[in-house]
């Protein structure tokens, strides 16, 4: 039996059904892994294991009694902190949830478990998903597992790393502007942000409502339409959910991109600040495809150089209101005070880490009199014109092929006194949730000191199965995804 904890999701389906695993082994080898070198990475907060292994023990019996839910019944993936389930503890790795076991469960949970998938634990995150290096995390330290010393990305670098480490084949992880796409980029993963409504985002703790989405996060592209399968589909207790059917994702990897046309926007190519090895790696990427039988065209995105602008108004906007409801009242941490207001103030002061009160601060600012009109409003404005920019793009092609991440993994604490920087690390990420599009990022090589890089493919709303069908063809024509970090 070939070391299981290597083994990729569908490929893990695949031993069990032979019966060359059982569940409980496939599990067992999770754990084994993340004893071994979750140490070092530090991808995960909490770990279910005797529970895991209960649940393994569990799918066993019913796949020898003809009772299996599914191909993926028994198979651990793991989950991002801001999900909510009462079977665990939920915190957003932020002090102020300490404790917070909330009494119902996320919609993408229930589908997980109705797959028979198996829980392991609940992946590290920046704050509130508030980050884009995992450095905000209240919790844990998590590092980038092809090199210790530098930042798996964010805000799911959990996600990102434990997959990426080989602690568990799948994950599930949140995308607000790139923070499902960034991390798999710096950790040489792949990672699918599904277009806004095609997933339930009942249950996921609210950052920013018009931008959220969870999506999966995996080693190939073939294992995130599979679990994107699993989690999708339209639910009556979120009313942004769209109402359409679930394609099978997984049919349409065909390995084909014969006729398929890649706009290539070339905005992203001549952004400033971008590294020239990351866009040169990324560049070959979209050669290959070409010599697959696609065919380019340039495209021009004009407003998205407003992207993170635009993103950082709305975004923060959403996340005062939304974080408002952390008060100490009602759940999670409570400071000791003598009246109502001490309690508010040292709550939240002591609570929330630096990165959320500034963007609390700032949220609360655009949307304050005399300034919702010059800030807020006029953001949403330019959102419709980068939609619409989508929109004339895609009229010329089928999918679009961008860098996920302006550099590759940088060192760990380069910018955290840095803001602005560090939001800048998302400048090629933003402009597809400010319009609600799926976009996937799909390792395209290594740079000189042996980091990964990641090829985005943003596809049309709703149609998912054209850029993982790209995503696919271009990982049967590579083999980065298969290399693995020497932890």
């Amino acid at each position: 039996m070939s070391d299981l904890s290597a083994q990729t999701l569908c490929d893990l389906a695949d031993t069990v059904e032979r019966g060359e695993a059982s569940c409980r082994q496939v599990v067992q080898a999770c754990l084994d892994r993340i004893a071994e070198v979750d140490g070092s990475v530090g991808s995960f907060v909490r770990v279910r294991g005797d529970q895991a292994l209960g649940e393994a023990d569990e799918a066993d019996r019913a796949r020898a009694s003809g009772r299996a839910r599914g191909r993926f019944h028994g198979i651990p993936v793991a989950i991002k902190d801001n999900l909510v389930s009462p079977d665990f503890e939920t915190t957003c790795a932020s002090h102020i949830l300490a404790g917070f076991r909330a009494p119902y469960e996320a919609t993408v949970l229930s589908r997980l478990r109705e797959a028979g998938l198996i829980v392991l634990g609940s992946a590290n995150m920046d704050e509130f998903a508030m980050g884009s290096s995992c450095e905000n995390s209240a919790l844990e330290t998590t590092r980038n597992p092809w090199d210790l010393a530098r930042v798996p990305g964010g805000s799911s670098g959990g996600s990102a790393a434990a997959v990426a480490a080989r602690e568990v084949p799948a994950a599930l992880g949140s995308d607000t502007g790139g923070s499902i796409r960034q991390p798999a980029s710096l950790c040489g993963v792949v990672g699918l942000k599904p277009t806004y409504g095609r997933v339930s985002r009942y249950g996921l703790v609210a950052f920013a409502s018009s931008l959220d989405q969870v999506g999966p996060i995996a080693r190939t592209v073939a294992d995130a339409a599979s679990l994107l399968g699993v989690i999708s589909g339209h639910d009556p207790l979120d009313s942004t959910s769209v109402d359409v059917p679930v394609p099978d994702f997984s049919a349409a990897l065909d390995g084909s991109v014969e006729g398929l046309r890649i706009g290539v926007p070339r905005e992203f190519f001549e952004a400033e600040g971008a590294d020239p090895r990351t866009l040169e790696l990324v560049r070959d990427a979209i050669a290959v495809l070409e010599s697959a039988g696609a065919r380019t065209v340039e495209v021009s995105l004009p407003h998205s150089p407003y992207g993170i602008a635009v993103y950082y108004l709305i975004a923060n906007a959403e996340a005062s209101s939304n974080l408002s409801r952390y008060d100490g009242v009602r759940f999670g941490f409570r400071a000791d005070a003598s009246e109502l207001r001490e309690m508010y103030d040292k709550t939240r002061s002591q609570g929330f880490g630096s990165e959320v009160k500034r963007r609390i601060l700032l949220g609360t600012f655009v949307l304050s009199a005399g300034y919702y009109d010059a800030y807020y409003r006029r953001a949403q404005q330019v959102r419709t014109l980068i939609r619409r920019d989508f929109e004339r793009a895609f009229e010329s092609c089928d999918v679009l092929a961008t860098p996920t991440s302006p550099s590759t993994a940088w060192p760990m604490g380069e910018r955290v006194d840095d803001p602005l920087r560090m939001y800048l690390s998302d400048i090629f990420t933003v402009t597809v949730n400010l319009a609600g599009l799926p976009g996937v990022s799909v390792p395209c090589g290594f740079d000189d000191a042996g980091l990964p890089a990641g090829l985005q493919l943003v596809g049309r709303a709703l149609d998912e199965s054209a850029l993982l069908r790209a995503g696919d063809a271009y990982q049967r024509l590579t083999d980065w995804h298969t290399r693995s970090p020497g932890l």
